[in-house]
């Protein structure tokens, strides 16, 4: 270097710190366990609608009343008895097993299963496929 005076730093010390822990930080345990042990003061907030689904319990009173008010028995309606033994018929008749008979209609054998018990609910599409699988008329006395 040139020139003729002492070598002198004008640079500003620079400090590099750890970003300030965020609101999460703040709350996890560690973070309150070690402000604890330093002494400083803990503020805790018991939220009034915590761990609850704010928008399922705002209107839950008015819901509630109205099924205490409700009477009627409400239920799905069921395979009736006519149709079950016909059904029944039909696939025996063809020597038919209630899984090939499922399988020939493009359904579970659980819903053969539930229309021969009476348990499942109606669906005119799967009877429509059933009378045509065993040649037999389910509905009516068309």
């Amino acid at each position: 270097m040139s020139g003729g005076g002492p070598i002198s730093q004008d640079w500003e010390p620079v400090v590099i710190r750890k970003k300030a822990p965020n609101a999460a930080a703040k709350k996890d345990e560690k973070a309150v366990n070690a402000a604890r042990r330093s002494g400083a003061e803990i503020e805790t907030i018991k939220k009034s609608t915590a761990g609850t689904n704010k928008a399922a319990s705002s209107s839950t009173s008015l819901n509630t009343r109205k099924l205490d008010e409700e009477t009627e028995n409400l239920a799905h309606d069921r395979v009736p008895t006519e149709l079950k033994k016909a059904l029944m018929q039909g696939r025996t008749d063809k020597k038919l097993t209630q899984a090939q008979l499922a399988q020939l209609i493009n359904e579970k054998p659980q819903i053969i299963q539930e229309y021969e018990s009476g348990k499942a609910i109606p669906n005119q599409q799967i009877i429509g496929k059933l009378e045509r699988a065993l040649g037999v008329k389910l509905r009516g006395k068309k």
